[in-house]
């Protein structure tokens, strides 16, 4: 199953390393895919990942989460 986040604030590189490193994190989180082009962050895995702790896990990296569609 996959999770599209919008995150704001993204605008290089350091920015996709650092919330792909963070949400990687999230227990059962199996890919992380962060497009810069469009500010979203998709994450996949084999059973549901509560959204809340991705939107931690985007607060931990500098980010923040603006929206989320299943």
């Amino acid at each position: 199953m996959s999770i599209t986040y919008d995150v704001a604030g993204m605008t290089c590189g350091h920015c996709v390393a650092s919330i792909t490193a963070e949400v990687s994190k999230v227990d059962g989180v199996q890919a992380v895919q962060v497009d810069l082009k469009t500010g979203r962050v998709t994450v996949t895995s084999e059973r549901p990942v509560d959204p809340g702790l991705v939107a931690v896990a985007v607060d931990e990296a500098g980010y923040a989460v603006t929206g989320l569609s299943w």
